[in-house]
């Protein structure tokens, strides 16, 4: 019958949580009760208690944080609530009912053990700080909490809780005390480094307190927007190429073997006029779209010296793949001299894009010049040829 019982409760437990739980309740879930209810299990086995005990134990372990469905302050006593409703219909003895509400209770913050049950639900119910992951779990229940208060932690301020806590627990069992001491003391370590490094990630941070987000965002953007203009530009040269060649091919095919007709010389000075235009600016599209490689040799000096770019194909070809990863890694361990680098390929990009929108802007005169005075001489050789 109790075996029958703790599947009913697991069942009707776990249903509970999934539905109405808080999305926000990373670490106050089901995953959570079910760790607790197997730390319980391992403990009681420890301590031999009987098979009434840790009925008793296992129950309360389920029911423990049900509560959370309705408040986060004072969930105990609707974990109560819930387990004495659920409990009662299953015609359980007042003195277990008793039994399990203090159990229950127990697991509230601040609140001490007087006997062996309390102290196993106590440290079941801690039992996550021995976990081989308990930086995963820490993680979740910080998520909870910055998911809940107003004002959320930073990872240090966390890490510095927890040291806290974890120097200042105490298991009550003997059992937890002889099995999970050494576990916690391992993951005590770990905070100590973890909070060590965001130490000295911070110091690293304020050293260089004006490069943060703002400037990644603000190179980030400005790249962007120089790239997408330059691609603007050979698009447009392209359109310009694209029109010319076809004007070319029409007039060599069309109106050039036509000249030879005595008839048809008055077209010979429009045509030239056309064909003279239209090459011009071919030559001035291509030269717009023409990239332009450096022939400097970049050094290991230049590069210390900030004067050079080697995040710029153009710059770095002719190096060596060693130095060129030595660079890299000069630049990842040098923040300065990265944010250097990134300045020289925003001025350069912007050089680049000021020649080409110079030759765009000569080649559409040329051609808008061209296509008028060609046409313009096409209708005046019509006109003084035109038979009276």
């Amino acid at each position: 019958m109790e075996e029958k019982l703790l599947l009913d409760v697991e069942i009707y437990v776990a249903e509970l949580l999934n539905k109405q739980l808080a999305p926000t309740n990373y670490y106050h879930n089901a995953i959570h009760t079910r760790k607790v209810v197997a730390s319980i299990t391992e403990l009681a086995k420890s301590e031999q208690c009987s098979e009434q005990e840790t009925f008793v134990l296992l129950l309360a372990g389920w029911f423990h944080d049900t509560g959370f469905i309705y408040t986060d302050v004072g969930h105990e006593e609707e974990s109560v609530k819930i387990a004495q409703s659920y409990l009662k219909e299953q015609n359980l003895p007042p003195d277990t009912l008793s039994q399990v509400e203090q159990l229950i209770l127990v697991t509230k913050k601040g609140i001490k053990p007087t006997n062996m049950l309390e102290a196993i639900i106590k440290d079941a119910d801690c039992g996550h700080i021995t976990s081989d992951n308990y930086l995963d779990i820490s993680e979740n229940l910080l998520k909870e909490l910055n998911a809940k208060n107003e004002e959320p932690l930073s990872d240090k301020e966390w890490m510095q809780q927890n040291l806290e806590f974890l120097k200042n627990h105490t298991f009550y069992s003997d059992s937890a005390k002889q099995l999970w001491q050494s576990k916690k003391e391992i993951n005590q370590l770990e905070i100590q480094k973890k909070l060590h490094k965001l130490s000295q990630k911070k110091n690293k941070k304020n050293k260089k307190s004006r490069f943060g987000r703002g400037v990644e965002t603000m190179y980030r953007v400005q790249l962007k927007n120089h790239i997408e203009l330059s691609a603007i530009a050979d698009t447009k040269a392209n359109i310009l190429l694209s029109v010319n060649a076809i004007i070319i091919s029409v007039a060599l095919s069309n109106l050039i073997p036509k000249l030879d007709n005595p008839s048809n010389l008055f077209l010979v000075y429009p045509t030239l006029i056309l064909m003279l235009f239209s090459v011009a600016s071919v030559v001035l599209s291509v030269l717009s779209t023409r990239p332009k490689i450096s022939n400097v040799a970049i050094t290991k000096g230049m590069i210390k010296e900030k004067k050079t770019n080697i995040l710029f194909f153009g710059n770095f070809h002719k190096m060596s793949l060693k130095d060129f990863e030595w660079g890299i890694d000069y630049l990842m361990d040098n923040e300065e001299t990265l944010y250097n680098s990134l300045t020289k390929d925003l001025y350069y990009l912007g050089l680049v894009l000021n020649r080409k929108y110079k030759l765009l802007r000569i080649t559409y005169t040329v051609f808008m010049f061209g296509i008028i005075i060609s046409a313009a001489s096409f209708i005046y050789s019509y006109y003084i040829n035109m038979p009276l």
